[in-house]
This record gives C-alpha cells, sequence and structure tokens, in this order.
C-alpha cells in the first residue's frame, strides 16, 4: 500500500539575495537584511504538467533578426555616451543610482534637453514622484534646459504613469525615482521590496513591448549600495552608479553592469551652478602642476575603466608626541596605506614609528588601485626626507610585502597620457612590455631601488 503524500510545505525566500528559510524569520542569515523574508507558495508535484501555449511571435533563426532597429541611439551627452557603450538601446532600461544631491536630476535633465533637441529622437517624458512638476520647470530653467519637447508629469501612481505613456508617446522615459512610484494592484508600503518589484516589473515590460528606452533613478543606502530588492539590479539592462564628493565639483558616472556594451567605463562630469557639463580631459583636474617638484608628492596614472587618468598623491609626515602615531588618510584605502608604510619601515629603513602620516589623493578623486602604490610610497619617503621628486616624473606599479615593485596591466596606455601631459621620466616595474618613445621609463625591480632615485635627487 503507497501512503500519501505529504502536502508541500511553504517556504520563506529573501528578496534581497534569494537565500531560502524554512520558517519565518525578520532578518535574513545570508545578507542580514531586515525585513526581506517573504512567504513562498510551495513548489507543485513534480508530477504536476504545463500546457502548451501559443507562441507570441515565431522562433527565427538569429542571423534573420533585424539588427538595425536595436542599434544605439546617442543620448547627447558624450560622457554618458561613452559609459553606456555608445548611446541608449530601443527597449533598454537603465538604472541610475546615486546619493542624495550628487546631481542625479540634473544630469537626466541635460540628457531629456539633448535627447529632445535631436527631433528626430521623439519627445521626452519627465516622471517626477519626488517633486513637483514646477520646481523640476524652475531647475531646468536654471539650468538651460527648457525645450518644448520635454513633458513633465509628476505622478507617483504606475496606472497614471501608463496613461500618459499612452497619451505622449515619447521616445525617452525617465522616472525619478523608482523608490516613489507605487502600484495600487501590489500590496507593501511605497518604496517597499513588493512595490519596487512590481513596479520596475511593469517598466522594464512597457519598455521592451514598446522599444521604449527607459531610465529609472535609484536611492542609495548609507552604505552606498542600490536601495530596494537586490532583483532590481538583474532585471534591468545597465545599472550606472554617480558618484561624486559634496565637497567637490567631480562627478563621475561608473558603468556597473550593462548588457549592451562594456562594464567597467566611467564618464567625468563636473558639476557647475549652471548646470552638469562633461570633461573629456579629467586629467587636469587631479593635478596641481608647478614647475619644481614639491616635497611629499608624487604623481602616478590610474585606470579607470579604460581611461587614464593622472592623479597626484601627497603626504605630510611630522614628529608625534602621542604614543600611537596618527594615520589620517583621504580618499586613499587606508588598509593599503597601512601596508604601504609597513614595508617602507620593514624595506626600505624609512622610519615612521614616531611620526605622524597624512595622506590624500588630490583633486576628489578616489584611488583604490594598486598600481598607484609605489607613487604612495615615494610621496610618504619624500615627506620623510624633505627631498622633492622631479616635476616631470610619474611612478607605476604595485608594492608587494616583500618590497619587490609588480608589473601592472596598461603601462604603455598609462605612459602615453603621462606623454601627452608633459611627463618624461617614469619609474616603472620590471616587465612592463612596450613603452611609448616619448617617456624615458626607469625600472624599478624593488622599493630599495626607486628610494635610491629620491635619495639621488636629494643629494643634488
Amino acid at each position: 500500500m503507497v501512503k500519501n503524500a505529504k502536502p508541500a510545505k511553504a517556504s520563506y525566500r529573501c528578496a534581497e539575495c534569494g537565500f531560502e528559510v524554512a520558517k519565518w524569520v525578520g532578518r535574513c542569515p545570508e545578507c542580514q537584511a531586515w525585513g526581506t523574508v517573504e512567504e513562498r507558495a510551495p513548489a507543485r508535484s513534480g508530477l504536476a504538467r504545463i500546457a502548451a501555449g501559443a507562441p507570441s511571435s515565431p522562433a527565427r533563426r538569429i542571423s534573420e533578426v533585424d539588427v538595425e532597429a536595436t542599434k544605439a541611439r546617442s543620448t547627447g551627452v558624450d560622457e554618458l555616451d561613452r559609459v553606456l557603450g555608445g548611446g541608449i538601446v530601443p527597449g533598454a532600461v537603465v538604472l541610475l543610482a546615486g546619493e542624495p544631491g550628487v546631481g542625479k536630476s540634473t544630469l537626466l535633465l541635460e540628457v531629456a534637453h539633448r535627447w529632445a533637441e535631436q527631433g528626430s529622437a521623439g519627445p521626452v517624458l519627465y516622471v517626477t514622484g519626488e517633486e513637483s512638476a514646477g520646481q523640476v520647470r524652475l531647475r531646468a530653467e536654471r539650468t538651460g534646459n527648457l525645450h518644448p519637447e520635454i513633458f513633465l508629469a509628476a505622478e507617483s501612481d504606475l496606472s497614471a504613469v501608463l496613461g500618459h505613456v499612452d497619451e505622449v508617446k515619447p521616445g525617452l522615459m525617465i522616472v525619478d525615482s523608482v523608490q516613489t512610484v507605487q502600484s495600487t494592484e501590489d500590496t507593501g508600503v511605497v518604496g517597499g521590496v513588493t512595490q519596487v518589484r512590481a513596479v520596475a516589473s511593469a517598466v522594464i515590460a512597457l519598455a521592451k513591448e514598446n522599444a521604449l528606452p527607459v531610465v529609472l533613478v535609484g536611492h542609495v543606502t548609507k552604505d552606498g549600495s542600490i536601495a530596494g530588492p537586490r532583483v532590481l539590479e538583474h532585471l534591468v539592462d545597465v545599472v550606472l552608479q554617480f558618484e561624486g564628493d559634496r565637497h567637490s565639483t567631480l562627478r563621475l558616472v561608473r558603468g556597473v553592469k550593462n548588457r549592451y556594451g562594456p562594464a567597467d567605463e566611467v564618464g567625468c562630469f563636473e558639476l557647475r551652478d549652471d548646470g552638469i557639463v562633461g570633461v573629456p580631459d579629467p586629467s587636469g583636474l587631479f593635478l596641481n602642476r608647478k614647475d619644481v617638484g614639491v616635497p611629499g608628492t608624487a604623481v602616478t596614472v590610474v585606470m579607470e575603466g579604460k581611461r587614464p587618468l593622472l592623479a597626484e598623491v601627497q603626504a605630510l609626515v611630522a614628529k608625534t608626541g602621542l604614543p600611537a602615531p596618527r594615520r589620517a588618510v583621504s580618499d586613499l584605502d587606508s588598509a593599503r596605506l597601512a601596508m604601504i608604510l609597513a614595508v617602507l619601515e620593514r624595506r626600505g629603513r624609512v622610519r615612521l614609528t614616531d611620526q605622524d602620516v597624512f595622506s590624500a589623493a588630490v583633486g576628489g578623486m578616489r584611488i583604490t588601485e594598486p598600481a598607484a602604490d609605489l607613487a604612495i610610497a615615494l610621496a610618504v619617503a619624500s615627506a620623510t626626507v624633505d627631498a622633492a621628486l622631479p616635476a616631470d616624473v610619474i611612478a607605476v606599479g604595485e608594492v608587494g610585502l616583500a618590497g619587490e615593485i609588480r608589473r601592472v596591466t596598461g603601462v604603455g596606455r598609462r605612459l602615453a597620457e603621462a606623454a601627452r601631459l608633459g611627463f618624461t621620466r617614469a619609474l616603472v616595474p620590471p616587465d612592463s612590455g612596450p613603452l611609448p618613445p616619448e617617456v624615458r621609463a626607469l625600472v624599478v625591480p624593488d622599493l630599495g631601488a626607486a628610494l635610491q632615485v629620491l635619495y639621488d635627487v636629494a643629494k643634488k
């Protein structure tokens, strides 16, 4: 006699990471998020079958699919096009996330204006759920982005937004922001996991069905990650992170995910009182060029995506009267700086145990790439012996725990950018590949050899 199978029990799944648990808990054991565990209906029996339905469109050979209809169209903002991979694809959904006040709405008003100026691209529907239409109009007037083909809709109801799409028939839709729009057919609070998922799914379906490019503005949490369910990042086609320091005019749009192009590109912008402008050559923002070198400074070349950028590192070393010397860092990786200081003292014989060390990157750029290790070490050593590196010298290389200088990627491209800006000499690791002839490369196999260059300058 066959016993009856037990009915399947409901399970619980985290809306952020998808982790499943047997019973409801307030905090996900996997991602530690609060209030994201939801009940999931029990799975159907393996004997159940799904009847075949009529396909919405016949399957075609991949070579017969029309490519022209899905080519990227320029947004009119060159730096944004760089990150998107040439422009925005019809039907693509782009998620732009950033901290409050960083300039997301200002950038998207600029995009709306440039898009409307193209004429043939169609009108722009700008849906704002956070501000009134009058507030957006004032910002557009201040930044010079008024255009008759930009339509504003101050709506927070999803059905009303879809109605505006049917009426305006836009060529581009901007939703600012996805956390403020709600669906009356779904439960949950506005901005909650259920609502954000429902709104995003409806907008994505609308975009794919009508080949309508859509830009969604997303909030970020206090730790800098995108707010809302993690599935939101998986559903959209492109995820962009808008970064910037409140005390600097520099803004970076960094590609995090891109189904239509490279996901490691970076666009540079400068936020001004009258709007935001792209910076096609941002290296000058991070340099404080002088004809004579200054003790405690060193210049390196970091890679932001595929773009080489020159950056200046500064260090100040001062004798301390405290039992534990201070280590202050600005826009650098504090853990990596601590490692470099340890290698300097142990391998380079630079005494720092009774010295306060302050180190910073100039211009608002945050440097985390290991290729800047050698420049940081030279800046600290330069400040310690009070001797300046020559103003036409750059340093590129990763410092290992044994004091060796390790090879980094793209040294040739880095030095070509340095040569364009007038640098003639470079300290590079061994086996760096072909280098441009405009820069005289000095190979330094270890930290001692690099410091000897500094000491030779100090003796002169």
